[in-house]
């Protein structure tokens, strides 16, 4: 089990509005979990955005907060709802109505693995369901809601880069026929969670690196930035999928030869996404 439901990893001092989260990073499978899961270590594993947390690791040196999840995705899924509950897993459950994410099995206590294979031989109980959210998912959001009510009030504004990554199969399934396969989807729900201006310095930080950016497809952003992304009010969250293979061995879950030169390129964005949240640098933007 976590010795914590989070790792935060604070700068000596916070000089932007910027905050760095990765909620599916987490990687501490609770044993209890793993003997009631019909799946072998490797497949669990498969919902994991692994080293994501690894890749955005400088992010403090240059002035922003990271946040970290610690327990898996498969376990918990800190980027749904606390409500968002699927009665074919938590027994107990009445039926949440439409919501595509549980009838899919991949509420905030996931049925599924990414792969779409089932987790569990039975059910879980409603009251390991609750101790699973009130243990990891919230003081995630506690935490996360806290940093972002704290960017705000030293800087009139607050922005979450919601870190995530996507299967490589994933990334070539988007892209139009003779274009090329995107490294990063940014979601921002169309417009709804980030203004225009913020999204464009993002986009323009991967671009410069050299990386083939989309935005909003198949990826537009789930709960996180649709819960703390309110651009009118100041609060801004874009969510940014990395294409796996550009740093690891997707069927051997671990990184590649690429990762070290990756993680360092993953760094110079970083720190030009820190200096969007500068005080001078917004003045001068405005």
């Amino acid at each position: 089990m976590p010795k914590a439901p989070y790792e935060l990893s604070m700068p000596d001092a916070r000089t932007t509005s910027v905050i760095f989260a990765s909620p599916h990073s987490g990687r501490v499978y609770p044993r209890a979990f793993l003997r009631a899961s019909v799946l072998d270590e490797r497949t669990i594993r498969s919902s994991e955005d692994m080293y994501v947390d690894r890749l955005f690791a400088d992010a403090p040196a240059f002035g922003a907060p990271l946040l970290a999840a610690t327990a898996p995705r498969a376990y918990i899924d800190l980027n749904r709802g606390a409500d968002e509950l699927d009665p074919a897993v938590v027994k107990g459950t009445p039926n949440p109505g439409r919501n595509p994410r549980v009838a899919s099995g991949l509420g905030v206590i996931p049925r599924v693995v990414a792969s779409g294979r089932a987790i569990y031989r039975g059910h879980v109980s409603r009251a390991e369901a609750e101790e699973r959210i009130a243990r990891f998912w919230r003081p995630y959001h506690d935490r996360l809601g806290r940093l972002m009510a704290e960017s705000h009030r030293r800087f009139g504004q607050a922005i979450l880069i919601d870190c995530h990554s996507m299967p490589h199969e994933a990334a070539c399934g988007i892209r139009p026929r003779g274009a090329a396969v995107p490294d990063v989807v940014l979601g921002d729900r169309f417009g709804v969670s980030a203004a225009g201006a913020v999204v464009d310095r993002i986009e323009a930080a991967f671009r410069g690196a050299g990386l083939n950016v989309v935005r909003n497809a198949p990826f537009a952003g789930a709960y996180i930035v649709g819960r703390y992304g309110c651009p009118s009010a100041g609060r801004h969250a874009v969510q940014v999928e990395i294409d796996r293979s550009l740093y690891m061995d997707e069927a051997r879950f671990r990184p590649n030869r690429n990762f070290a030169a990756f993680r360092r390129l993953i760094s110079g964005i970083a720190c030009e996404l820190a200096a969007i949240g500068r005080p001078e640098l917004r003045l001068a933007a405005e």
